[in-house]
């Protein structure tokens, strides 16, 4: 592995991203650093072939992707074949059950993709100093899923509204077609479920409408 701290390499890396503005931006602001050679890929299976010619040191890795393959898939066959790479998901997705399945597949860091190009590059340099990155709100959700529940978590615990956002989720509604039930945006419902979620203690919509099932028999 290339360490960033070695003025003569530079340091491989390999983007993984469908959307084709932000791949060429990312690959663009990397190499402009002087320290980064990066080669960008629109699917895991252009991705894997490219690193099975130069094996990369960092790999940044979208987890949705086009081609029959997801990133989390992908790092996991990246994990498999070439051990030494270390990768950095960048993605939009932030609830539980995707952050920890990309961990569990080999992922070494965690951003999503409003973070700047600083702090990308400083990914980076953390993954090649053998840290594990990660955006706040992420490393926030990793630390509370170690910690035990508190006494203001379960059903008694949510609002009204969050209780009329949870009966609807019972019903199968979309975030979209609750929000119109209730008028309010679906980004407002969503931010609801999130709390629901928390104070539960669940990670999935499933495991909400299961657990206040459970409750009510």
């Amino acid at each position: 592995m290339t360490p960033w701290n070695d003025a003569g390499a530079l340091v491989e890396v390999v983007i993984v991203e469908d959307h084709d503005a932000y791949r060429q931006s990312l690959s663009f602001f990397l190499e402009a650093t002087g320290r980064v050679r990066c080669s960008a890929h629109a699917s895991c299976a252009e991705a894997l072939a490219a690193i099975a010619v130069r094996p990369p040191d960092v790999v940044i890795m979208d987890i949705h992707l086009g081609g029959g393959m997801d990133g989390i898939a992908c790092t996991r066959q990246v994990k498999e074949r070439w051990p030494a790479a270390q990768v950095v998901m960048c993605t939009v997705h932030e609830d539980d059950e995707r952050i920890f399945q990309a961990l569990r597949a080999g992922a070494t860091g965690y951003l999503l993709k409003r973070s700047s190009i600083d702090e990308v590059v400083d990914a980076i340099r953390q993954v090649l100093a053998g840290g594990s990155p990660m955006s706040p709100a992420i490393a926030r959700r990793v630390v509370r899923s170690f910690q035990p529940p508190d006494l203001g978590s379960g059903p008694d615990a949510l609002s009204e509204r969050e209780r009329e956002v949870l009966d609807l989720l019972c019903t199968g509604l979309s975030a979209k077609a609750i929000g119109e039930r209730l008028f309010v945006s679906a980004n407002t419902v969503r931010t609801h479920i999130r709390h629901i979620y928390e104070k539960l203690q669940v990670q999935s919509r499933v495991e909400a409408v299961n657990r206040v099932k459970g409750e009510r028999r």
